[in-house]
């Protein structure tokens, strides 16, 4: 995870996301949520109980909100290589949650500290080298029976290759299929991991979104969510 880049980034960071996202129809808000969302029912169906959560790559806090909102009774830390970004997410989202700096490949944790872990489009900003060594580190940081749940842009959706194609800071960036995300969840020693597609639909078609639940299956969606446990 490139620190400098995410560094000199972070600032603009909001108005360059929300701008390349434009095209569907939706601010960053609305992704934001719509992952915690997804997180949240997946949590209540493999009834995982989410007192201490970790969001891997929180960037400048968006997913904050929306913890809040579905996790009332859950503690978040919120841990990221850039040091500006938590800065800027602080003074966004001023509150309890813990801001965590990540620095040499590690967690200031310990073993098992968290039930749940939540990563949203962080590893195709992470060499895919380095996916298993992170995965292993994000293992040790959670406990028996907890939950990892990584969402990523799906590389065989058109529209997501030339959203992250046209932005600038995902100019480095290396998108992962579900497939190999999946293998490497298991190489990492994760338990049982499932993937779930997701954002089938812009603004303009909305009225069809109900739909997407049932389409969990369809490798079409504009991004995935892998979910695994840890035995």
């Amino acid at each position: 995870m490139n620190k400098v880049e995410f560094d000199r980034f972070a600032d603009a960071y909001d108005d360059q996301h929300r701008q390349n996202i434009a095209l569907t129809g939706e601010g960053p808000e609305y992704f934001a949520e719509y992952k915690i969302k997804k997180l949240r029912q997946a949590a209540d169906r493999l009834k995982i109980s989410a007192k201490h959560i970790c969001d891997f790559g929180s960037g400048i806090g968006n997913s904050i909100p929306y913890f809040r909102q579905y996790f009332p009774e859950a503690s978040l830390a919120a841990a990221d290589v850039s040091e500006r970004s938590l800065a800027i997410s602080q003074a966004r989202f001023p509150g309890t949650e813990r801001h965590l700096l990540i620095e040499d490949h590690h967690i200031a944790e310990p073993a098992g500290a968290f039930d749940v872990i939540f990563s949203a489009c962080v590893f195709h900003h992470i060499s895919h080298e380095e996916h298993v060594t992170w995965l292993k580190e994000l293992y040790r940081v959670t406990r028996s029976g907890g939950l990892i749940a990584v969402a990523e842009h799906n590389p065989l959706n058109p529209l997501t290759v030339r959203a992250v194609n046209t932005c600038p800071f995902d100019e480095n960036a290396r998108l992962i299929g579900a497939n190999r995300m999946i293998e490497r969840l298991r190489e990492a020693s994760w338990s049982s991991p499932t993937i779930e597609y997701n954002l089938f639909f812009p603004r303009q078609l909305a009225w069809l979104r109900p739909l997407e639940p049932h389409l969990a299956w369809l490798p079409l969606g504009a991004q995935y969510m892998a979910l695994a446990r840890k035995p």
